[in-house]
């Protein structure tokens, strides 16, 4: 299926601001805020790494069972903001849309990409639960570094990535006297694209 015109802009743009941030010596281009919400309605955001993007979406990796796991499992929408104050006179690029897990193939081959010791932490992390020491949490490290001791570390079952895809994505670029630049590409009901210019 082809991409349609106008979210081939946003994702040309949003690649063109994503390579300038890396330019402009943004700590980490790839940091973005993520929001969530339960069943009950109540809000969630913290940081996640942005591992793929492309016309199906933007991807980040987690336990399935840590908070945002849950929550996205229940209710598949998020929110993402990228803020890079060093590009141009500071841009912001938001993003709106239902998420979906991505296919087993591309979990593994990103999980197979991992350093060896973030690979045994995902083992040993039981994401978001009460964790009563820090040697608690050493001695399961140890124990994932025993376990899969002179072979490859396999991606846990309930650790994989999730897609973002895109039903909305705005481009903030800020001004002097907060006259700001923003730029809306929204989809519709009925599946089609628009563009506006919004009010700052």
């Amino acid at each position: 299926m082809d991409t349609p015109a106008l979210l081939n802009d946003a994702l040309a743009t949003f690649s063109q601001l994503f390579a300038e941030a890396g330019q402009a010596g943004e700590p980490d281009p790839t940091a973005m805020y993520l929001a969530t919400a339960g069943l009950d309605a109540r809000p969630s955001v913290r940081t996640v790494l942005l591992k793929a993007h492309d016309a199906r979406g933007f991807v980040f990796y987690t336990h399935l069972d840590g908070r945002k796991g849950r929550e996205l499992q229940a209710n598949p929408h998020a929110a993402l903001l990228f803020h890079w104050p060093r590009v141009r006179e500071g841009v912001q690029v938001r993003i709106e849309g239902p998420v979906e897990i991505v296919n087993d193939d591309e979990a593994d081959s990103y999980f197979a990409l991992r350093p060896r010791g973030s690979q045994l932490g995902a083992w040993a992390s039981k994401q978001s639960e009460t964790l009563d020491s820090r040697e608690t949490f050493e001695a399961r490290l140890a124990e994932a570094e025993k376990r899969f001791d002179g072979r490859d570390v396999p991606r846990p079952p309930r650790w994989t990535g999730l897609r973002v895809r895109p039903s909305l994505i705005e481009f903030w670029y800020g001004a002097n006297f907060r006259l700001h630049e923003r730029q809306s590409y929204e989809l519709d009901r009925a599946g089609e694209w628009h563009q506006r210019m919004l009010y700052p």
